[in-house]
């Protein structure tokens, strides 16, 4: 399927879209203040060890700590014992200690309040291959499935690596499936010069500091997202233009000829209705061609997707009319996951199906769509109560919380307190409160609130009100607070009004 790479680039942000049949697969943004901050390598500065997790906060300079976990530290991952299987995992402490420098790199970016999650097992990445300085493995993508393929690149990488007399591991990304000895040998030197700066940049700083960054944005995902199906790359900023070009040119020149500026006078992003789909990206309702819809909720646990048939109603049976629902569900999930950033643990409710066939079909299906993502996805099959269950990595935040943030009026429920339930309450309270003061001297009510219930109390709730001033003995006012958030009241003790003689 044909692709294209859309960069649109202003002084205040940059964003990036990737199109595959003229839908909308991913999406980048970046605003002045930065982008993700996976990959950097920091200097750090052991904070505080908690024991109980087996785990520490390093200070790398950002606003919170990072959190390094027992098993992201270098040395236990390579413990073996005598028979070659792996070591049980030392206590932190003997590895770790308050107030020790270390080097860390970000594995995922803080997220709704957490610090960024850290590891000491650093990788930096280049167009075809990624730098382990610590091991001297030898790995290949999962995705270059062909093994003739995966052998050739094994003894390629070793050769390389030998002539230049590394003692580093490697990894071959699945961007350099069928490239010739030339393209390795390059990203060799240049990740190599990249660790040796490294190395010059720790040893002439203090923790907690930063001493590597990851490409900018327009770079980094020219580097990652672009395949041989990517048929055009454009970049409506003639600037950033020349500096991807000039990229493109020393690391990848097969795609030098596919590179376009936009220039034209309609915003690159709303030619392609990119603004639209990232409109619709925020919306939980996903509608389905069949007339069915996803309702896709992101919690702070897991994302949940329930599928409908909506307003499909088939044309035989109830099943297959189920069945094609669920199958047009399946097609679309994975992109749905992808568009959003949506990661972690996701389960998905589809209608209720009797046919085994039909089950595997639908199990079929999302699974080849979900064989186009760059994250790495895990999906379980058909749970006894229905439900599918996947994992997708996260290494950054979702679409919606990039964008979005808690609504004030609710606080990130979703919901708001009826003005019925909040007059109910107003009425509690004032029968409490009258309770407790029976004795005192005598003081009137006057209740705050929003426009809304402050309508129902002169309205609906007025006679039920009056009634309640006459059981109590005592008046009762209302007064629109501004201030007020839905749910939301005060109950301000107030003197008689005096009467006039």
């Amino acid at each position: 399927m044909a692709e294209e790479l859309l960069i649109t680039v202003s002084e205040f942000e940059t964003r990036v879209a990737k199109l595959a049949g003229g839908a909308v697969q991913e999406l980048h943004l970046a605003p002045a203040s930065g982008y993700s901050l996976t990959g950097n390598v920091y200097l750090g500065k052991v904070e505080r060890i908690i024991q109980g997790m087996q785990a520490a906060f390093v200070d790398i300079g950002l606003e919170r700590p990072g959190f390094l976990h027992v098993r992201d530290i270098e040395g236990p991952r390579l413990m073996q014992s005598d028979n070659g299987a792996p070591a049980q995992t030392p206590d932190i402490r003997s590895l770790l200690h308050e107030g020790q420098e270390l080097m860390v790199q970000i594995a995922k970016d803080p997220i709704s309040g957490k610090g960024a999650r850290l590891t000491t097992q650093l990788a930096i990445a280049s167009r075809y291959m990624v730098l382990m300085p610590f091991t001297d493995h030898i790995g290949i993508s999962q995705r270059i499935e062909d093994e003739t393929e995966r052998e050739r690149l094994r003894q390629l990488i070793d050769q390389v690596r030998q002539n230049a007399g590394i003692g580093m591991g490697f990894i071959a990304r699945t961007a350099v499936e069928g490239a010739d000895r030339e393209a390795v040998e390059l990203d060799v030197r240049v990740l190599t010069r990249i660790w040796d700066r490294i190395l010059e940049n720790k040893a002439r700083t203090r923790a907690p500091s930063v001493i590597y960054e990851e490409l900018p944005l327009h770079i980094r995902v020219v580097r990652d997202l672009t395949d041989p199906d990517v048929e055009k790359i454009r970049i409506d900023h003639r600037e950033t233009y020349e500096r991807v070009r000039r990229f493109v040119d020393e690391f990848i020149p097969e795609f030098s000829a596919r590179m376009r500026h936009y220039d034209e006078e309609r915003q690159l992003f709303q030619r392609y209705g990119i603004d639209d789909e990232i409109a619709r990206a925020l919306d939980r309702k996903v509608s389905l061609k069949c007339g069915g819809h996803l309702v896709i909720e992101q919690t702070e646990a897991m994302t949940t997707i329930d599928v409908n048939t909506g307003g499909f109603l088939g044309n035989r049976s109830l099943e297959e009319t189920v069945f094609r629902a669920n199958l047009e569900a399946a097609a679309i999930i994975p992109r749905q996951l992808r568009l959003r950033n949506l990661g972690g643990i996701i389960v998905v409710d589809f209608i209720d199906m009797e046919d085994e066939e039909h089950q595997r079909q639908v199990m079929r299906t999302l699974e080849k769509a979900a064989e186009s993502d760059p994250a790495r996805m895990r999906i379980e099959g058909f749970s006894s109560l229905g439900l599918v269950q996947m994992s997708r990595k996260r290494t950054r935040e979702s679409l919606i919380q990039q964008i979005c943030e808690p609504c004030a009026q609710c606080g990130g429920a979703g919901f708001v307190k009826t003005p019925e339930s909040t007059c109910l309450e107003v009425f509690r309270a004032i029968v409490e409160d009258a309770r407790v003061r029976c004795d005192g001297p005598r003081q009137d009510y006057l209740i705050r609130s929003t426009a809304d219930v402050v309508d129902r109390l002169l309205d609906e709730d007025a006679e039920p009100l009056k009634r309640l001033s006459e059981q109590i003995g005592r008046d009762i006012t209302i007064q629109v607070e501004p201030s007020c958030r839905p749910g939301d009241f005060d109950i301000v003790l107030v003197q008689p009004m005096r009467s006039s003689s």
